[in-house]
């Protein structure tokens, strides 16, 4: 089955979208075969401000009605916050909870997600929470990866194609270590401070009280002769900010 037989067979559905590659890809293909789509966004403290950017343009640009739902420190709930290795399961459970009510109200009965085939379901609980929870997975479905994917996006001129991917700020935080609201505005804050730099494709990571930086090889030399400006952009929010040498 292809992307086209699919969404002849699903003419109407609601789409988890969160202005990544995939979804992006999946929300256009949705607007042109099926015959009502809507777009979901759910905006919380684990989603920079430029991913809803983002997901506003493409949306624009397809021509595709979107509704943001703004869940902010609501997702921190005890099971989230305490950050256990299941924490994606919980989190999931409670953004697509949300994404269900309001497609219920609008009237759908089918809910996509962009999960690709080329994720692993084995070491993605998010993707157990999917399962519960009925949501389909077209681009899974489909066989598509994350290589195809971007390139079906170039072709449909989406400008996401090459976006680098970019997992929820929850992640840049070491499993057991608690979540706060602080500390998310904390990596944001620094990951913003990197990208105004030029730099892309890195994580923050929270590494006790400081940063630890991981950086693909081609801009760890752009970095060293960056170190006092870094130094200087991410101490007020870390007391040491150090730079991960295995390159990512």
């Amino acid at each position: 089955m292809d992307i086209k037989e699919f969404f002849e067979e699903t003419k109407e559905a609601a789409i988890c979208f969160s202005g990544g590659v995939d979804s992006a890809y999946l929300l256009s293909q949705a607007v042109k075969y099926a015959v009502k789509v809507k777009a979901y966004y759910v905006k919380s403290c684990f989603q920079p401000e430029f991913e809803l950017e983002d997901a506003l343009r493409l949306a624009e640009q397809l021509g595709a009605e979107m509704e943001v739902l703004n869940l902010g420190t609501s997702v921190l709930d005890e099971k989230v916050s305490s950050n256990p290795p299941d924490r994606c399961y919980y989190c999931k459970k409670k953004i697509m909870g949300a994404i269900k009510e309001a497609a219920a109200r609008d009237g759908f009965d089918t809910i996509l997600d962009g999960t690709n085939a080329s994720d692993d379901a084995g070491d993605r609980p998010g993707m157990k929470a999917l399962g519960e929870m009925k949501i389909l997975s077209p681009l899974r479905i489909c066989g598509l990866t994350k290589d195809e994917i971007r390139s079906l996006s170039r072709e449909e001129g989406l400008f996401t194609w090459d976006k680098p991917a970019y997992a929820c700020l929850a992640t840049r935080i070491p499993t057991g270590v608690a979540i706060s609201p602080e500390m998310l505005r904390k990596v944001e804050n620094a990951e913003a401070a990197l990208m105004d730099m030029g730099f892309s494709d890195f994580r923050v990571r929270v590494f006790g009280g400081g940063a630890r930086l991981q950086l693909k090889e081609a801009q760890m030399a752009e970095a060293l002769k960056k170190r006092e400006e870094i130094v200087k952009a991410l101490k007020p929010f870390f007391n040491e900010i150090l730079l991960d040498m295995e390159a990512r």
